[in-house]
């Protein structure tokens, strides 16, 4: 059983209230708001649950699955390749800017905390640490499994998303509770895909989140940085 340490471990990793800067970003979802396709509570809904299975599930988590791995064998040429795969598959430059800022915001978060000798292998990442593989060495850290850290990221990703859509569409809490539900019951899954998926299997490819979040960065009025 996952010790009560590493679950507080965990819980303090997905916390909304880690300074690295999360809520700031809507990920394309403020964009979709605005050009029309999120408008009630079931889009938004919709919207996520796709993000979480085709986006998420097919990318990051794998990602990050396999930097844990990377990180507790000390191979710091597969974190080299995996930092690397996360910022050329960004399909935006807002997209690009959220996984290195919290990647960079992680890192100090990270030193602040420890001495861990690591630290100097994520810090000379190029042209930053990313968010995913920032996270995997924090979890390293720890004593928590693969499929426990990627449950831990993915509703930590889900409660950031599901603010994001409360201020954005707009909607009440209980709307975002529903979401919230729906994303947690959808996660376990997603979390058994990535940690099946083979390396040479990972994608990214999200068009029309990609569209949205490219004419995001020049949206008129904007809440969020993404």
């Amino acid at each position: 059983m996952t010790s009560s340490a590493t679950l507080l471990q965990l819980m303090w990793l997905a916390s909304p209230a880690l300074p690295v800067g999360g809520f700031s970003y809507s990920e394309g979802l403020e964009a979709a708001v605005d050009h029309g396709r999120i408008t009630s509570e079931a889009q938004a809904q919709a919207w996520l649950l796709d993000q979480l299975a085709l986006g998420l599930g097919r990318g990051e988590l794998a990602v990050l699955a396999q930097a844990v791995e990377a990180w507790r064998d000390g191979d710091a040429a597969r974190i080299t390749a995996l930092n690397d795969w996360v910022v050329r598959t960004r399909e935006s430059a807002e997209l690009r800017q959220q996984a290195e800022q919290m990647g960079r915001s992680l890192l100090e978060w990270l030193r602040n905390r420890s001495d861990d000798a690591r630290l100097a292998v994520l810090a000379a990442l190029k042209p930053a640490p990313t968010y995913p593989v920032a996270y995997a060495l924090a979890a390293a850290q720890t004593q928590a499994t693969p499929e426990e850290t990627l449950l831990a990221y993915a509703f930590g990703w889900a409660e950031n998303m599901v603010q994001a859509a409360i201020k954005a569409v707009p909607l009440g809490q209980s709307a975002g509770q529903r979401i919230l539900a729906a994303l947690a019951a959808e996660i376990p899954h997603a979390v058994l895909q990535a940690l099946r998926l083979p390396a040479t299997q990972r994608q990214a490819f999200t068009p029309m989140l990609a569209i949205l979040s490219s004419r995001h960065e020049t949206q008129y009025s904007r809440l969020f940085r993404s």
